[in-house]
C-alpha cells in the first residue's frame, strides 16, 4: 500500500483498515458511537479518540474490536460539534514492537440528524417474506424497537411507510393480504384503517403527505415480478400506474388527467415541503414496448424510460396547473423515487439503466437536483451496488438510503451530510454495538425513513386496528371521476411476491 502524506508530523505512516469504514465521514453530533474492529493483525491495540473539546477517549486491549464508551463519545461529539475529531490507533505486533497509524480524521457537523429511523426489516430473498416487520432505530443509541410486525397480523406484507414531514404523529403504511388488507393512517392519535380502492382505482402504494396532514397522494400499480437467467435474479415490471389523491377529512379518492393520464405511467408522487407541486416520474404507457404479437416475448422491459415531472397544486381548491419535465431520461436512463429536501432547495432521485423499480438493479445511483437552478449532480455517495430508497432529516442537511455496497445483497442504511452548498460527504453505514454485526445479519433494510421522534403508537394498537375490519372505511370517488368499468379492479396478487 501506497504511503500516506505527512499528518500530524507522521511520516510516511499509511492509514489503518477499519469495518466499518468510518474514516473521513461527517458524523451527527447526536449518532450512537461508532464501533469499529481494526483489520490490521497484532497482539494488543491502543485507540485514542480527541478533538478540540469533550474528554480523550483512551482504549487498551488485545482484541480488534472496538466499543467506544458511551456517554464518553456522547460529550466528544457534542463537544467537538463543527470541528474534526481524530481517530489514533496503534498495535503490538508479534515482536512487541507498536506500530502507529497515521491518524484517521473524522468531522463532526454542526448540525444534528433527526434522532429515529424507521425501517422495513425482510428477509432478502424474493420468497421470503413470511416474518418481517416496521421498526424504529434511536440513532443515540442501539435500541431498535417494533412499530408493528406481522406475526401479529396473520403474516400479511406490510410496506410504503411514510411520515408526514418527519412527524412520527403522522404516519401511513399499507398491509396486503387476509384480514389485514388495508391502509392504516394514523393521525395525532387516531388510527384509521382505510381502503383506499374504488371503482376507479386499485389500492393507493408509495404514499406521500401533503404537508398539511390532510391528504396523501399515492400510486396505483399494475407490478409483477419476473426472473432473469443471469446476474441480477429479480426484476419487478409495472405494466399500469397512476397517481391518486386521498383526502381524509372527506374520505375521497380523486386525481386529474395530468397524473393519471391515460398516455402515460405515473409513479413515486412526492410533495413539495410548501404543497404547492407534487412531483413524481412518468413513462410512456406501456403498449409502446411491445412488438409484433404483445407476448412476453415481444416486450421490450429493458427500455421502459421514466421522466422526472411536476404539477403545480392549490391546496385551497384542489385545482391542479402547469405540468412540467424538470429532467428528460436519456438514452438507457431512467429515474424514480424524487424525494424533496424540507427545506424546498434539493431534490434526490435515483437513475438506472430502465423501469420505476431500482431497487434490483446494480445501476441505481443517487442523483442531485438542485431545484432553484435545474442543474443535476452525482453526489459521491455512490458505489457499484443499487443505490434506493432515501429520505432527508427534517433540517435538510442529512439524508439516508438503502445501499447494498456492503455484500451485494442486503440493502444497508447509509448517511451522508449534505452542506448548505449542495455537496454531500462521504457516507457512514448505521453504527451498531457490534462492529461486526453486518458480517452475519442477513435481513435487508428497506425503506429507511428519518424521524423527529419514535412512533407513540404500540405494535398492539396498530395490529388490532389492522385486523378490525369493522371498523374499517372505505373511501368513496370523487363523483367527476367516471370509472371506464364498472367492476372493482382486483389487487395485485403478485405484489405479494415482490414486497417492498
Amino acid at each position: 500500500m501506497a504511503s500516506e502524506p505527512d499528518v500530524e508530523g507522521v511520516t510516511g505512516r499509511r492509514m489503518p483498515s477499519l469495518s466499518p469504514d468510518y474514516s473521513g465521514v461527517t458524523f451527527p453530533p447526536n449518532i450512537a458511537p461508532p464501533n469499529f474492529r481494526i483489520r490490521e493483525a497484532g497482539k494488543a491495540y491502543r485507540v485514542r479518540i480527541h478533538g478540540d473539546a469533550g474528554p480523550n477517549i483512551r482504549i487498551s486491549q488485545k482484541s480488534p474490536q472496538i466499543a467506544i464508551p458511551a456517554s464518553a463519545w456522547k460529550k466528544l461529539a457534542e463537544g467537538c460539534a463543527g470541528t474534526d475529531v481524530f481517530f489514533e490507533i496503534e498495535l503490538r505486533k508479534d515482536s512487541g514492537e507498536w506500530t502507529r497509524f497515521a491518524p484517521v480524521v473524522n468531522h463532526i457537523a454542526a448540525e444534528p440528524i433527526d434522532p429515529y429511523l424507521a425501517y422495513r426489516l425482510i428477509d432478502p430473498a424474493y420468497n421470503m417474506w413470511y416474518r418481517m416487520g416496521i421498526y424504529q432505530r434511536n440513532l443515540g443509541n442501539y435500541k431498535e424497537t417494533p412499530i408493528v410486525t406481522n406475526r401479529t397480523t396473520n403474516h400479511s406484507c406490510m410496506n410504503c411507510h411514510n411520515f408526514c414531514m418527519n412527524n412520527p404523529d403522522r404516519m401511513v403504511m399499507h398491509m396486503r393480504g387476509g384480514e389485514a388488507n388495508g391502509t392504516l393512517i394514523v393521525r395525532d392519535g387516531r388510527i384509521q384503517k382505510v381502503n383506499t380502492s374504488t371503482d376507479f382505482n386499485k389500492a393507493g402504494a408509495y404514499p406521500s403527505w401533503h404537508p398539511d396532514g390532510s391528504r396523501i397522494a399515492f400510486s396505483v400499480n399494475t407490478l409483477t415480478l419476473f426472473m432473469h437467467a443471469t446476474g441480477e435474479p429479480r426484476d419487478v415490471l409495472d405494466a399500469k400506474s397512476d397517481l391518486i389523491v386521498y383526502d381524509i377529512d372527506s374520505n375521497r379518492i380523486t386525481t386529474s388527467p395530468l397524473i393519471a393520464s391515460p398516455d402515460r405511467m405515473e409513479n413515486f408522487p412526492c410533495w413539495s415541503p410548501d404543497g404547492k407541486f407534487l412531483y413524481f416520474t412518468s413513462a410512456p404507457k406501456f403498449e409502446q414496448f411491445l412488438n409484433g404479437s404483445g407476448g412476453e416475448e415481444d416486450l421490450r422491459y429493458d427500455e421502459i424510460p421514466y421522466d422526472l415531472m411536476r404539477v403545480s397544486f392549490d391546496a385551497a381548491t384542489g385545482a391542479w396547473g402547469g405540468l412540467e419535465t424538470l429532467v428528460k431520461s436519456g438514452e438507457g436512463e431512467s429515474l424514480s423515487m424524487p424525494r424533496v429536501s424540507p427545506d424546498g432547495r434539493w431534490l434526490l432521485f435515483c437513475k438506472a439503466a430502465y423501469g420505476n423499480f431500482p431497487v434490483y438493479l446494480k445501476t441505481s445511483d443517487l442523483y442531485l437536483l438542485d431545484l432553484e437552478t435545474l442543474q443535476v449532480s452525482k453526489p459521491v455517495v455512490n458505489s457499484d451496488e443499487a443505490e434506493t430508497f432515501h429520505s432527508w432529516s427534517s433540517n435538510s442537511r442529512w439524508f439516508v438510503f438503502s445501499s447494498k455496497r456492503l455484500d451485494g445483497t442486503c440493502a444497508r442504511p447509509f448517511f451522508s451530510y449534505l452542506d448548505a452548498e449542495g455537496k454531500a460527504h462521504k457516507p457512514f453505514v448505521l453504527p451498531q454495538k457490534d462492529p461486526d454485526y453486518y458480517d452475519t445479519f442477513i435481513k435487508t433494510y428497506n425503506v429507511p425513513e428519518l424521524a423527529k421522534g419514535p412512533v407513540p403508537e404500540s405494535p398492539w394498537s396498530l395490529s388490532r386496528a389492522a385486523m378490525n375490519n369493522k371498523r374499517k372505511i372505505n373511501a368513496a370517488l370523487d363523483p367527476a371521476l367516471k370509472p371506464a368499468s364498472k367492476e372493482k379492479p382486483a389487487e395485485d396478487k403478485l405484489y405479494q411476491q415482490a414486497p417492498r
